[in-house]
């Protein structure tokens, strides 16, 4: 039961640096001008459609590739 409490105390620190970090990638696009923010979309799925390759060429969970597709495209909304 240690091993549990243990992984599910590590799951919830990962959670919240993630929300940390979600937030200033945030502050960041919306203080860059437009056209760094066009700029930076177009590197952005060019890095993301390799990242998407690697993804489905390893063994990774569904939910894992899941949560990628949909932060790629919460990102591109931004």
């Amino acid at each position: 039961m240690k091993n549990l409490q243990e992984a599910t105390e590590r799951i919830c620190e990962l959670k919240g640096s993630l929300i940390a970090l979600d937030a200033l990638l945030t502050a960041v696009l919306h203080s860059l001008p437009d056209e760094a923010r066009r700029d930076l979309r177009e590197r952005f799925a060019v890095h993301a459609e390799v990242a998407r390759t690697v993804l489905l060429h390893e063994p990774i969970s569904e939910h894992t590739i899941a949560a990628f597709e949909h932060d790629v495209q919460r990102f591109e909304a931004m």
